[in-house]
């Protein structure tokens, strides 16, 4: 059985013990952030984001001057 709340959860317990039957709640393993970042956005998107962090640790990326303009800023 797959209860999806704690009620439901709670009622089951209650069953099982009313009629004398083992019960044993199996635990979810924890998912890592990456591994919940991967099922929000998809493994690409998530790629794509670690390849552009370690190209900014590499020192590859460019500060704009707030006072330049976009195309000011690229020459």
């Amino acid at each position: 059985m797959h209860p999806e709340t704690k009620e439901q959860l709670a009622a089951l317990k209650a069953i099982a013990k009313a009629l004398k039957v083992p019960f044993q709640k199996e635990q979810k393993a924890e998912l890592t952030e990456r591994e919940k970042t991967v099922n929000l956005y998809g493994i690409e998107m998530v790629e794509a984001i670690e390849k552009a962090e370690e190209s900014i640790k590499k020192g590859n990326f460019k500060t704009l001057d707030p006072t330049k303009s976009l195309w000011e800023n690229i020459q």
